[in-house]
């Protein structure tokens, strides 16, 4: 596992946005296309371009936005996503996270609202089940049976669709129980636990890794960065 070291020095009006993306996990998949797509990100959020429809009430001016991707794709196994979530967290230099993960079901690109304690059932790729340990039983006793992001998913959406008018983007309730899902209540838990704002999204990805579909792909979650970042600097704005 690679480093997740968050110490490059920021500007005061700056925001980090960490992206972790998955290895293969499936033989008719071996190229993950959230890895390909995390890992083609620019250092920083460029620019957004302007469009005749665009609704500019939706629009908010956003500081500098670093982008730091983790140095290699997630392990699609309990136990590596059980040992990264709290060093990637331990980094005050974080602001966002984004876990991006695909969905064979799905030719969409969605955002999910909430993570799930339970229900995990398939083996990950070296065949271990989360069970499998006594650290897996237990590590997250006491905890709610879904956690929901803080990001304001509805009011982040908006933006995110006004800006892909072609690009079926939406909401989802449902991360799948794997280890999409997985990551995602890991990351939810830990800040939970910490009493710490969840700022932390999963973005599902359809499972085409051509260059077109990659391309789509960066395009669709600098959008969903943008939109976050927006949102989050009217919710600024009307609390001062």
């Amino acid at each position: 596992m690679g480093s997740t070291d968050t110490s490059i020095p920021s500007g005061e009006d700056e925001v980090t946005v960490f992206v972790t993306g998955f290895g293969p996990f499936r033989v008719e998949s071996p190229v993950n296309p959230s890895w390909e797509v995390a890992k083609a990100l620019p250092p920083f959020l460029p620019p957004s371009k302007p469009s005749a429809s665009s609704d500019t009430s939706l629009i908010a001016e956003h500081p500098t936005v670093r982008i730091l991707v983790h140095p290699e794709p997630v392990h699609v196994a309990y136990k590596t996503v059980r040992e990264l979530v709290p060093r990637l967290w331990g980094s005050s230099r974080i602001d966002y996270v984004i876990h991006i993960g695909m969905a064979t079901s799905r030719k969409f690109y969605s955002v999910e609202r909430r993570g799930h304690r339970d229900g995990y059932e398939m083996r990950d790729v070296d065949g271990e089940l989360l069970n499998d340990t006594e650290e897996g039983k237990e590590e997250w006793d006491g905890l709610p049976r879904e956690l929901l992001t803080d990001v304001n998913v509805d009011d982040v959406w908006q933006r995110w669709r006004a800006a892909l008018l072609d690009t079926d983007v939406r909401i989802s309730e449902d991360a799948g129980r794997y280890l999409c899902d997985y990551i995602y209540y890991s990351s939810l838990a830990h800040l939970y636990r910490n009493g710490k704002e969840r700022k932390v999204v999963f973005l599902h990805i359809p499972v085409n890794s051509d260059d077109a579909s990659v391309k789509t792909g960066i395009e669709v979650t600098l959008e969903l960065i943008r939109a976050i970042v927006q949102c989050s600097r009217v919710k600024k704005a009307l609390h001062e």
